[in-house]
């Protein structure tokens, strides 16, 4: 008798708004004896809701469209927000627009399915989940960040970084201890880190409890990242498409300012 096991089925969220599309994926995803689909809705609010902390829902990972109910980016921005508000949670586009596909990645999607969908590449796609799966069983601790200084390793804690930076074909990690090299992406640290993490330009990724001040330069926008104003710390360029955001983010549950 062989001690393997057979791979955990993946318990997935099918959010696709054509219902013969909805229902084609489902039945694939079914059929694989891969996965178990445990919810397929039409819009970005019933995906918000079936993965809200009081649905009771368990999901490893979301198929996701990318234009859902006629907006063309409505599946991107569900899919950056459940990457931050669900870490652990992997999110695969299922779309007809191959244009998307180096945004979704960046974002830290884990695969990219092109409709027609086949059997043959939703199998592909679901070996490349499960090969992100922890076993059945196994006790799953805080992460920890391991980086390296010169031959050293150093083990860091999440809430102890700054940022993260892509810089010359490396990536490091921005401490009050320092700077270190990293040998993961920007994309495979949001996918381990998402929820404290916020994509502020293409090349950071920035812990929102370390922004200290927002900087205003003509039509440019850096953030301050650091213990405090008065220690040393990081000046972050922030992507002029994302400056609004930024802000309206930092803005949120504050006072002291007066709103248009």
């Amino acid at each position: 008798m062989s001690g393997l096991t057979e791979p955990q089925r993946l318990r997935s969220l099918v959010v696709e708004d054509e219902w013969p599309a909805r229902n084609y994926l489902v039945e694939l995803l079914e059929a694989s004896q891969r996965a178990e689909v445990v919810g397929a809705v039409a819009t970005a609010e019933e995906a918000e809701a079936a993965l809200s902390k009081g649905s009771g829902l368990v999901v490893d990972v979301a198929f996701v469209d990318v234009q859902l109910s006629s907006h063309d980016r409505a599946g991107l921005e569900l899919a950056r927000a459940l990457l931050q508000s669900r870490p652990g949670l992997m999110i695969v586009f299922a779309t007809a627009f191959e244009q998307h596909a180096l945004e979704a990645f960046e974002l830290g999607v884990v695969d990219y399915l092109l409709k027609p969908f086949s059997d043959e590449r939703v199998l592909q796609c679901l070996n490349r989940l499960q090969a992100r799966m922890p076993p059945a069983g196994t006790a799953v601790g805080p992460v920890r960040i391991v980086a390296r200084r010169k031959k050293n390793l150093v083990f860091l804690a999440p809430e102890e970084i700054w940022a993260f930076e892509a810089a010359d074909r490396l990536t490091f990690v921005h401490t009050a201890h320092g700077r270190f090299d990293l040998d993961l992406s920007l994309a495979a640290i949001e996918i381990s880190l998402g929820r404290a993490l916020t994509r502020v330009h293409r090349n950071w990724l920035v812990n929102a409890a370390f922004i200290r001040e927002l900087e205003r330069d003509g039509s440019e926008t850096r953030l301050f990242v650091g213990t405090s104003l008065a220690s040393s710390g990081l000046h972050v360029p922030v992507a002029r498409e994302r400056a609004q955001q930024i802000k309206d983010m930092l803005l949120a549950n504050t006072t002291g300012l007066r709103r248009p």
